[in-house]
């Protein structure tokens, strides 16, 4: 049997399941899916943290896979497949402030 067991940042605490949201994913050729994300609290303090599927990143509605091959340049505005999908000024905030670095510099730790 596989339990995910999470402890909250915070207090160091088992966190318990809440619930789950669905989101909307966008994938290649503008087609997009449904996924449900399973959100935990923390029973002491109350935080509630989502732990998103290993395919979406945090405050990104496109798929991992989309967003690392538009950062490293494999994708861009003339690839097939992609043509219509993300929008240039999407593609050129990415390049700019990659998503994973840039949550992990410019987010601070709030207590």
């Amino acid at each position: 049997m596989n339990v995910d067991v999470y402890i909250c940042k915070d207090c160091g605490v088992e966190m318990k399941y809440h619930d789950k949201a669905k989101r909307r994913v966008k994938m290649k050729g503008g087609s997009s899916k449904w996924v449900y994300v399973k959100r935990y609290q923390c029973p002491k303090c109350g935080k509630i943290e989502r732990k998103l599927p290993k395919n979406i990143l945090p405050f990104k509605h496109y798929e991992k896979d989309i967003i690392e091959g538009v950062t490293e340049g494999w994708i861009t505005s003339d690839t097939l497949g992609y043509e219509d999908y993300p929008c240039e000024m999407t593609m050129i905030r990415w390049r700019l402030f990659p998503p994973r670095l840039f949550l992990l510099t410019a987010v601070p730790n709030l207590k």
